[in-house]
C-alpha cells in the first residue's frame, strides 16, 4: 500500500468505529489493527467486513481488524495521527432544545416511528444482553491472563524475526564458509537482541501490569548481568541469564506490587527518592536469590519436555498439535505457547513447536483448494479463494478462514486433518532425530523457510519441512474434497453466486456452522 492508501484505509475505519472520541486505545500485532473502544454499539461492522483491506473482524478483549500483515504496520500510524487530531477538534454543539411538545390533535402521526423505535431498542437490549453473556464466558481470569502475556510478547515479534533470519543467513555463510570477515558481524547483530531479551520483556511486562516500564527492565537487566556469575542461590552459581524470559516477567510483576504498594504507602515528598529505590531493590534481592533459580529450572523443563515429547511420541505429538492448532486459537488457549516459543528460542536458538503448529496453514490451504474444485459454479467463493490463496501459501491464514473454511463449517474440520498429517510427518522426523525448528514466531507456511533451524544440516530441515508442507496441502484438499460437504451443502453452494455477493454471508446461511465456545461463529487468527 502506498502511503496515500494507508491512509484513505484508516480514514474510511475511524468513522465505521465511532470516531476517535470512541476509541480508548489503538496498538497492532502481525496481522490485527487492536482498538480499545468506549461504545462496541457505534461499530459499524458490516460496512468495516466490506472495505476493501479488511479481511475480516474479531472481538474479544479489543476489537481487532485484520488487515494482513505489512498492512497493519502502515494503517496503524495513520489511524493513531487521525485519532490524536480529531481529538484535539472542539466537541460538536449540542441540538438546540426541542419545542414544547404540542397538543394531541395538532402533532403528527409518528406511530410509525416509534414502533421502529421500540423494536430497535429490543434489538439493542438482546444484542447488549447476548454481549454480555459472551464476553462473560470468555473474560475467564486464565484467558484474560493469557491475553495479557501475549500483549507482553507479541510486540517483541518483529525483532525476533528480524534477527532470527539474519542468524538463519549467517549459519548459511558460515557452513559454505563464505565472508568470513563478515560472519562474526552478522552474528552480533543477530544475537544482540536475544542476550537483552529478558529487557524488553521486562518493561513490557511492568508496561501491561500497570507499573513504570523502566523499572520492570531494571529489574529485568539483573537477570543478564554478567556480574551475577559471582553469586550463589540455592548452593549453587548463578549464570548469566539463568531464568530467562520466564524470570524477566515474574521480577517485572512482583516489581509492579512492589511499585504500587509503595505508591500507596510512600509520602509523596519523598515518593520520586524511595519507590523507585524499593521497587528495584525489593524486587532485585528476591529475583537474584530466588527468581533466577526457580524460573531457571522451568525453564530446563520446558526445553527437556519439549525434546521428550517429540523424542518419544513425535509422530502422535505432531499429529495432535498440528490438528488442533486452529480450535485453541478459536479459544484463546494458543496465547500460552508464545512464552514457551520464546524460552525455547532462548535456549536452543529454535523452537521445534512453530513448524509443527504451522501445518495448520498448510490444511487451509489444501482445504481451499478442495474448495475451489468442487464448488465450480460458485463464482463468488472461488473469487475469494483465487484472491486469498497467494496469501495462503506464504502463512497468512484469515483470508482462507474467513472467507472459507471457517463460515461453510465441515470444511473447517477436514482443514484441521490436513493439519494433524503434516503435524505428523514433521514430528515423525522428529521420531528419527532429524528436529525441524524455527528461529523467530510470526511467519508461517513459506514465509518461515528463511526462518529454519534444526540439529542437522540445513538443507535436510528444509527438506522435512516442504515435505510436511505439501502432506499438509495433500491430506486437506483429500479430506475436504470427499468429506468436506454434504450432499444437501453441494446443491446449496454449488450455484452461480454473483461475485459481488459476500461468500462468508452466503456460507452463514448453511446449516450448523462451527461455533465457538461462547455461541458465536468466531473466526481464529492466522496461522
Amino acid at each position: 500500500m502506498a502511503p496515500d492508501k494507508n491512509r484513505a484505509t484508516a480514514a474510511a475505519i475511524l468513522p465505521l468505529v465511532g470516531g476517535a472520541r470512541n476509541i480508548t486505545s489503538v496498538a497492532h500485532c502481525m496481522t490485527r489493527l487492536r482498538l480499545g473502544l468506549a461504545d462496541r454499539s457505534l461499530v459499524d461492522d458490516d460496512a468495516l467486513k466490506s472495505l476493501p483491506a479488511v479481511m475480516g473482524v474479531v472481538e474479544d478483549d479489543t476489537y481487532q481488524i485484520v488487515l494482513g500483515p505489512g498492512t497493519v504496520a502502515r494503517v496503524t500510524p495513520e489511524l493513531e495521527a487521525l485519532v490524536a487530531a480529531e481529538s484535539t477538534q472542539p466537541l460538536p454543539a449540542p441540538p438546540p432544545a426541542q419545542a414544547a411538545p404540542q397538543p394531541p390533535s395538532a402533532q403528527p402521526d409518528h406511530t410509525d416511528h416509534a414502533d421502529r423505535a421500540s423494536t430497535a431498542s429490543e434489538l439493542a437490549a438482546q444484542g447488549a444482553a447476548l454481549k454480555a453473556a459472551r464476553k462473560a464466558k470468555n473474560a475467564t481470569p486464565f484467558k484474560l491472563f493469557l491475553r495479557r502475556i501475549a500483549n507482553i510478547f507479541v510486540p517483541l515479534i518483529p525483532a525476533l524475526i528480524g534477527c532470527g533470519i539474519i542468524a538463519g543467513f549467517n549459519g548459511l555463510l558460515v557452513n559454505l564458509e563464505w565472508l568470513p570477515s563478515i560472519t562474526p558481524a552478522l552474528a552480533a547483530i543477530a544475537s544482540g537482541f536475544m542476550a537483552l531479551i529478558a529487557v524488553f520483556v521486562g518493561y513490557n511486562t511492568a508496561k501491561e501490569f500497570g507499573g513504570t516500564p523502566i523499572l520492570g527492565g531494571a529489574v529485568a537487566a539483573i537477570i543478564v548481568y554478567a556480574g551475577v556469575a559471582d553469586i550463589s542461590a540455592f548452593g549453587q552459581k548463578l549464570s548469566p541469564g539463568q531464568g530467562g524470559v520466564l524470570g524477566a516477567l515474574g521480577a517485572a510483576v512482583l516489581a509492579t506490587y512492589v511499585e504500587k504498594w509503595c505508591r500507596r504507602w510512600v509520602p509523596e515528598a519523598v515518593d520520586v527518592l524511595v519507590t523507585p529505590t524499593l521497587t528495584v531493590l525489593v524486587s532485585g534481592l528476591v529475583t537474584i536469590f530466588g527468581l533466577m533459580f526457580l524460573a531457571g529450572e522451568v525453564s530446563t523443563g520446558i526445553g527437556t519436555a519439549a525434546d521428550w515429547l517429540l523424542d518419544n511420541t513425535g509422530a502422535f505429538a505432531g499429529l495432535v498439535l498440528g490438528g488442533l492448532f486452529l480450535p485453541l486459537v478459536m479459544l484463546g488457549l494458543h496465547q500460552a505457547l508464545i512464552p514457551i516459543h520464546t524460552t525455547l528460542i532462548e535456549q536452543q536458538g529454535f523452537t521445534v513447536l512453530l513448524p509443527i503448529l504451522a501445518m495448520a496453514g498448510a490444511g487451509q490451504v489444501g482445504c481451499a483448494i478442495a474448495v475451489y474444485k468442487r464448488l465450480r459454479h460458485n463464482t463468488s467463493i472461488r473469487t475469494t479463494i483465487k484472491s486469498a490463496l497467494p496469501a495462503g501459501f506464504l502463512g497468512v491464514g484469515e483470508p482462507l478462514i474467513y472467507g472459507v473454511s471457517l463460515p461453510l463449517g465441515r470444511p473447517f474440520v477436514t482443514a484441521c486433518v490436513g493439519g494433524a498429517a503434516g503435524g505428523a510427518f514433521i514430528g515423525f522426523f522428529s521420531m528419527l532425530g532429524d528436529k525441524v525448528g524455527s528461529t523467530a514466531i510470526g511467519p508461517s507456511g513459506w514465509a518461515l523457510f528463511p526462518l529454519l533451524d534444526g540439529n542437522e544440516n540445513l538443507g535436510l530441515t528444509v527438506a522435512i519441512y516442504a515435505g510436511g508442507l505439501l502432506v499438509g496441502y495433500l491430506v486437506g484438499f483429500l479430506a475436504t474434497y470427499f468429506f468436506g460437504f454434504s450432499k444437501q451443502m453441494l446443491i446449496d453452494l454449488n450455484a452461480d453466486v454473483d461475485a459481488g455477493e459476500s461468500p462468508t454471508a452466503r456460507a452463514e446461511a448453511e446449516p450448523n456452522p462451527p461455533m465457538s465456545t461462547d455461541g458465536s461463529a468466531k473466526a481464529p487468527a492466522g496461522v
